[in-house]
């Protein structure tokens, strides 16, 4: 909307309709393919995974060393008060990580250390409780098409 109001000013305060775009319905990834258009929705990744878009999720969480989740995820991933090194993890908590880091949400670039986010992910796992996958994966997504 906001290039459409930098090629036209009198479209400034009119609705996507006026504008001549699409309603707004739902967050999408649009690409094209081999001249394909192809959507990415939350509700097409939970589809394809076979997962119901339902449970436990939290996002904006920023690396702030006085997160309230830090206590939590130490106690629950490294037995400890103090945020502990790889080696500190169980083998099950090991392995765990590498499935989240090589499949569920891929890390690319960057540290080798997980986000809170992806410690929060994690957790999930660990506790056994349900957490909305598919909302994980499609945010991560929409994180590194931003990052590129």
């Amino acid at each position: 909307m906001e290039e459409k109001v930098l090629i036209d000013p009198s479209l400034a305060g009119k609705s996507r309709e006026e504008m001549g775009m699409e309603p707004f319905v739902d967050t999408e990834i649009i690409s094209s393919i081999m001249g394909v258009l192809v959507f990415i929705s939350q509700e097409i990744i939970a589809y394809v995974i076979r997962r119901a878009s339902v449970g436990s999720f939290k996002d904006g969480l920023d690396n702030n060393k006085k997160s309230p989740w830090n206590e939590i995820l130490n106690q629950i991933m490294y037995n400890s008060k103090k945020k502990g090194a790889y080696n500190d993890l169980s083998m099950e908590k090991k392995m765990l990580l590498k499935i989240h880091n090589e499949n569920l949400l891929p890390k690319g670039r960057g540290s080798d250390q997980p986000s809170l986010e992806h410690r929060v992910f994690l957790l999930y796992f660990i506790k056994k409780e349900k957490a909305n996958v598919p909302k994980y994966i499609f945010k991560h997504m929409i994180k590194a098409l931003k990052e590129s």
